[in-house]
């Protein structure tokens, strides 16, 4: 039971991950590319997290906690650049 719901999470995730990927090659502004790439990390950390489940090893927990903290600074940074405040 808990292996078919994991499936089907990871099939929503990779979907998810394809439609933001298609915002982010078809977005108009630099603004909904910044928020399609905010999205396409937020799917990994998730796949991270899923993997770590499955796995067993608690290491992919703090590699996920990283890549979410890099990615927040990233997205604050572009944000500050777009404000022309940086």
């Amino acid at each position: 039971m808990a292996n078919t719901i994991l499936q089907i999470a990871g099939g929503i995730m990779l979907l998810s991950l394809v439609l933001s990927l298609y915002r982010f090659f078809r977005a108009g502004s630099l603004v909904d590319r910044v928020i399609s790439f905010d999205i396409m990390t937020i799917i990994s950390i998730s796949m991270i997290a899923m993997i770590t489940y499955t796995s067993g090893r608690a290491i992919y927990i703090d590699v996920a906690l990283i890549y979410g903290l890099l990615s927040f600074l990233g997205v604050v940074i572009v944000a500050r650049y777009l404000e022309k405040s940086l």
